[in-house]
């Protein structure tokens, strides 16, 4: 039974896991980032577009 028991602690799968969450973190922090970085942009950008389909 306690042979079991080590056996199913030092199984990688958590690891595994940890391991995938920060990876989504990370890439979540970089879209933070960057839409921080550029928003300002990205809404003159959106506004033009609006702007050009109301013309027409």
């Amino acid at each position: 039974m306690l042979i079991k028991l080590f056996t199913l602690l030092r199984k990688d799968r958590g690891a595994t896991a940890v391991e995938y969450g920060i990876m989504v973190a990370l890439i979540a922090v970089v879209i933070i980032a960057t839409v921080a970085l550029l928003g300002n942009q990205l809404v003159a950008v959106f506004d033009r577009v609006v702007a050009a389909l109301s013309g027409v």
